[in-house]
């Protein structure tokens, strides 16, 4: 049967391929680290479980709005003004199955056949691939390891053509880890504005932030950034809520409403019981958010601290992070040489031979528009981080 192009042309996702590849060895008996995972490792708190419960006990199991429950809509509204002192309207939220699905929903009611996107690079790989199903063309700035993997306005203006339409824009980034200043956000936001291109604001990992780094949105810029910005957030990694599958956009009302408009021919609604789930992670105790942060920011220093000394010994090299739970190993300068006796030519072969020879499962960089990088993540206990980067450190001192 004859697949339609668009389809055809889909790569698949590589960090849940590696994820797959190394949970196929470990039932296999293979003690296999996986550091290619993009979900927090801790269990969603008790009192979010216990509304998903109690609203399974009250047979809240029927069809709601396509676009979200009126009251979960009410909670991000609330969530808005308390943590961003942003103002929404119920009408400009959007309920959707994951961050994912709302990034999809949004590209799809924004951008026509041709527009172009400017993506800065490393990015999250279903960027590129979500623009060219809906008929986008991607345009990527290349960033580099001197600024962090920082996009600067300037590059960004650089980049604008008269068919650009659209900006996306991850703080804090996967899988670099950066995030952006407020100074920074404000003179892109600028920008933006200066030239009508609307903002794809990603902020999922807006919690997860450390060192004293602060997550500011674009929409906070000004209220014409506002009205370019289409926010995708959700309650995935904030509140260890991976499977539970809901994210949530926050954008102007004629946007929020094709959404939603779309999503009630593509999906219908998010599954009820977890839209209760959400309100209660919204509106509920932000300790345990808290504590995970804490924790995340504990093997952020753990991690950086064992790298730094590979760095002194084996000149691998790595771009500290300031949020999010990933850290960027530059591995560029051990390509053209061997290991045993396989020449390194590139991330994605790195990537292999890690998995095959130490049992280490990383995501190549070259699926982030990164050929000299690999990511790793510190989403994983410590006992294992400590041994999954010294089995690393083991795998380069073998490269001759």
């Amino acid at each position: 049967m004859k697949l339609s192009k668009r389809v055809a042309a889909i790569a698949p996702s590589m960090t849940l391929a590696v994820s797959a590849k190394a949970s196929e060895l470990r039932a296999q008996g293979e003690k296999v680290i996986n550091f290619g995972v993009g979900e927090p490792d801790f269990d969603t708190p008790e009192h979010i479980k216990n509304a998903c419960k109690e609203a399974l006990d009250k047979g809240y199991t029927k069809y709601v709005a396509a676009g979200g429950l009126p009251a979960l809509k009410d909670a991000v509204v609330r969530k808005f003004k308390r943590e961003n002192g942003l103002d929404y309207k119920p009408s400009e939220i959007v309920i959707s199955n994951g961050a994912k699905h709302s990034i999809y929903n949004a590209v799809f009611a924004t951008i026509d056949e041709g527009d172009e996107v400017i993506i800065p690079a490393p990015y999250w790989l279903t960027y590129p691939e979500t623009v060219a199903c809906c008929g986008g063309v991607c345009r990527y700035v290349n960033t580099t390891k001197e600024s962090g993997f920082k996009m600067s306005a300037e590059e960004l203006e650089a980049a604008i053509t008269p068919k650009t339409k659209m900006l996306i824009f991850n703080s804090p980034c996967n899988p670099t880890g950066a995030v952006y200043t407020k100074e920074e956000i404000t003179a892109i936001a600028d920008v933006c504005v200066k030239h009508d291109i609307i903002i794809l604001a990603d902020e999922i990992y807006e919690k997860l932030v450390y060192g004293g780094a602060k997550h500011f949105s674009c929409a906070e810029v000004s209220n014409e950034a506002k009205a370019h910005t289409i926010i995708i957030n959700g309650v995935s990694k904030s509140y260890a809520m991976t499977g539970w599958r809901l994210g949530y956009l926050a954008a102007p009302e004629n946007v929020a409403k094709a959404c939603s408009s779309f999503q009630s021919h593509a999906t219908s609604n998010v599954n009820t019981m977890t839209q209760y789930a959400a309100i209660a992670a919204l509106d509920g105790d932000e300790k345990p958010v808290e504590d995970m942060v804490k924790e995340f920011e504990r093997r952020h220093d753990i991690a950086i601290d064992i790298l730094e000394g590979y760095k002194k010994e084996l000149g691998l090299d790595y771009i500290r992070p300031d949020g999010a739970f990933y850290v960027m190993l530059v591995c560029d300068m051990f390509y053209g040489k061997s290991y045993k006796d396989t020449k390194i030519e590139g991330s994605l072969q790195l990537s292999d031979l890690l998995m095959t020879h130490e049992k280490i499962a990383i995501t190549p960089g070259v699926c982030f528009g990164d050929d000299s990088c690999i990511r790793i993540s510190y989403a994983l206990s410590e006992g294992e981080l400590r041994e999954g980067l010294e089995r690393i450190a083991d795998f380069f001192r073998q490269v001759k």
